[in-house]
C-alpha cells in the first residue's frame, strides 16, 4: 500500500467493527493503522498520527478488567474520536461518569443533533443513527459540551472543540447510520487536517515485492477455492514466484453445482498455474459424520483442508509455506487480535497448531472484499471471476443445519442452483452482494397432490453490502421470489416449504452458521 505521512490511529477496544471503522478511513482516502489499545502514549508520538480513533468494545468501562488507554494520549495534542465504548472511556477518563442504563438502546435510532457542533457541520438535525449499548454517559467531563441526544440517551455525543475531543455513542461506521461518513470526514478532514491524498494503487505492485522478498527460492502450496478471495492471493504469489507456487484445489465435495469442474478449467487455461484437483467428499464427510455444532464443523473442515495440504506436500517433495485467502472480515469474525469470537473461519480459528508448514502467507489480510476486488481487477483477472458469489471455505456444509449427508448436499446443491439461475434469468445479480439457499434442520407438514408431506425447509439469503461487515436484506422482487419457491419445491425432492430471510447484519450473520 502507498502510505502518506498523514495517517490516523484506530485504537481497537475489542470491538467487532474495529476493522470496519478502519475500512471507512480509507474510503476517505486517508490513511490508517489499526493498534491494541495497549499503545502507549510516547509509541504514538513517535508514529506522529494526526488523529485517534478509539473503536467500541463488548466491556464496561466501570469494570475491574475494562481495557483502558494511557491517559497520557490525551496530552499529546492529538485530536480523538471515541466511539461507542471509546466514548464511554473518553468521558469516564477526563472526569466524567458511565453509568448502567435502564433503557437500552440497540438498531436504527432517531437522534437530534447540534449541526453547529464540528461532528455535525451540514448534518441533518433529525436523522437515523445505530446504537448498540447498554451504558450511557451521565455525566460530562469540564469542557464538553452535549451535542446530540436522543429519547433512550442523553448524551448521544459529546465534545470540547478546544481540544479536539470527540465523542459519539452510536456506530457511524456501519451502513444503517444514515449520515455516519460525514461525521467521520468531519472529524478527518475538519479536526485532523487531513487531505484525502492517500490511494491504494500500488498495494500489488509492493505485495509481490515483498513477497519475492519474503519467499525467496522456496516453495508455496495455495489453499485454492476458486472464489475472489483466494484466487487473488494465488495470483499475487503467481505474479512472485511463478512455479515455485502449487495450487491445490481441495474438492471437499461442498461445492456448489458444477463448480469443481468451473475452477478447475478457469486456472489451468487462463492462468497457466501448476494447479492439483483433490476429490476428497468421502474424506471430509466421514470426518463430518454425527456432527451437528456448527464450530465444531468448521473446525474439523479446517483442520482436514491442512491434512490435505500436507499429504499433498509429501509427494511434491519439501513445502515451506501455505498461502491462503484470508481477508478482513475473517480476521475480525475469528476474534483475533482484541475482538470477541462470532464465528471461527476455516483459514483464521480452524487452523490446527501443527500445520506442518515453516509460514503462513496472507496477502490480502488487511484487506475487505470490495479492495480484494479492486486488486482482482488490477491483476487481470476477469470482471465475472471477481464478481462471482462470495463462498465460505467450508461450502455448502455451513449451510446445511445439522449434521451434513450426502443426500442433503444433493437437495442443497439443486436448490442453490434454481435461486441462481432465477437471479440471473431476471438480471438480479447487481441487486444483491451475496445470495444463496440454505438447508435448514426443520420439518413441516405439508400437501402435495392429495397426501401430507412432512418435508425439509429451504431458507433463501440475499444481502446488499459493501464491505460484508453489515448488511442488509436485498428486497427481491415478490414474483421473482415465488417462481424461485415453485421451482425447488417441484424440481427439487424433500422440500415442501421455501422461506426468505429478511434479517439484516447486525443482528444476524450473513451466513446462518
Amino acid at each position: 500500500m502507498e502510505i502518506k505521512n498523514e495517517k490516523i490511529l484506530i485504537m481497537d477496544f475489542g470491538g467487532q467493527y474495529s476493522q470496519l471503522i478502519a475500512r471507512r478511513v480509507r474510503e476517505c482516502s486517508v490513511y490508517c493503522e489499526l493498534h491494541s489499545y495497549k499503545i502507549t502514549a510516547e509509541e504514538i508520538k513517535a508514529k506522529g498520527y494526526m488523529g485517534i480513533i478509539f473503536t467500541g468494545g463488548p466491556n464496561s468501562t466501570y469494570d475491574e478488567n475494562a481495557p483502558v488507554c494511557d491517559p497520557e494520549i490525551f496530552k499529546l495534542g492529538i485530536p480523538v474520536l471515541g466511539i461507542c465504548y471509546g466514548a464511554q472511556l473518553m468521558a469516564q477518563t477526563l472526569g466524567g461518569k458511565v453509568k448502567s442504563s435502564d433503557t437500552k438502546e440497540y438498531g436504527k435510532t432517531e437522534i437530534e443533533c447540534n449541526t453547529s457542533s464540528l461532528i455535525f457541520h451540514a448534518a441533518k438535525p433529525k436523522t437515523v443513527v445505530w446504537m448498540s449499548h447498554t451504558d450511557y454517559i451521565s455525566e460530562i467531563p469540564h469542557g464538553f459540551k452535549t451535542t446530540a441526544i436522543s429519547e433512550g440517551c442523553p448524551v448521544v455525543a459529546m465534545e470540547d472543540i478546544k481540544r479536539n475531543f470527540f465523542a459519539l455513542q452510536f456506530h457511524p461506521e456501519v451502513q444503517h447510520t444514515q449520515e455516519g461518513m460525514l461525521y467521520l470526514r468531519n472529524f478527518l478532514y475538519n479536526a485532523c487536517g487531513c487531505t484525502a491524498a492517500w490511494r491504494m494503487s500500488s498495494f500489488a505492485k509492493n505485495t509481490i515485492k515483498e513477497l519475492k522478498k519474503q519467499i525467496g527460492a522456496k516453495k508455496v502450496l495455495c489453499a485454492l477455492s476458486g472464489g475472489v478471495d483466494s484466487s487473488v492471493a494465488a495470483l499475487l504469489v503467481h505474479k512472485a514466484v511463478g512455479n515455485q507456487l502449487t495450487c491445490i484445489f481441495v474438492d471437499h465435495g461442498f461445492l456448489r453445482k458444477d463448480e469443481g469442474d468451473q475452477v478447475e478449467s478457469i486456472f489451468r487455461s487462463k492462468f497457466n498455474m501448476n494447479l492439483i484437483r483433490v476429490n476428497a467428499q468421502d474424506r471430509f464427510l466421514s470426518k463430518l459424520a454425527g456432527v451437528s455444532d456448527p464450530e465444531a464443523k468448521r473446525k474439523l473442515i479446517g483442520e482436514e483442508f491442512i491434512r490435505v495440504f500436507e499429504d499433498e506436500a509429501k509427494k511434491l517433495g519439501k513445502i515451506e509455506f501455505l498461502c491462503q485467502g484470508t481477508i478482513y472480515p475473517d480476521v475480525v469474525e475469528s476474534g483475533t487480535g482484541e475482538a470477541a469470537v462470532i464465528k471461527s473461519h476455516h483459514n483464521v480459528g480452524g487452523l490446527p497448531e501443527d500445520v506442518g508448514f515453516e509460514g503462513i502467507i496472507e496477502p490480502l489480510r488487511d484487506l475487505f472484499k470490495d479492495e480484494v476486488r479492486q486488486v482482482g481487477l488490477e491483476l487481470g483477472i476477469p470482471e465475472q471471476l471477481v464478481w462471482r458469489q462470495p463462498f465460505p471455505g467450508p461450502g455448502l456444509a455451513i449451510r446445511i443445519m445439522g449434521e451434513v449427508t450426502a443426500d442433503k448436499l444433493e437437495i442443497l446443491r439443486n436448490a442453490d442452483a434454481i435461486m441462481r439461475e432465477e437471479f440471473s434469468a431476471n438480471d438480479l445479480g447487481k441487486s444483491a452482494d451475496q445470495y444463496f439457499a440454505v438447508l435448514t434442520d426443520t420439518k413441516s407438514v405439508g400437501v402435495m397432490g392429495d397426501g401430507r408431506t412432512y418435508e425439509y425447509t429451504i431458507a433463501l439469503r440475499a444481502v446488499t453490502t459493501s464491505d460484508f461487515m453489515t448488511a442488509d436484506w436485498a428486497r427481491i422482487p415478490y414474483d421473482v421470489l415465488e417462481k424461485i419457491s415453485n421451482r425447488i419445491i417441484n424440481e427439487v425432492g424433500s422440500i415442501n416449504r421455501v422461506v426468505y430471510d429478511i434479517t439484516s447484519k447486525p443482528p444476524a450473520t450473513i451466513e446462518w452458521e
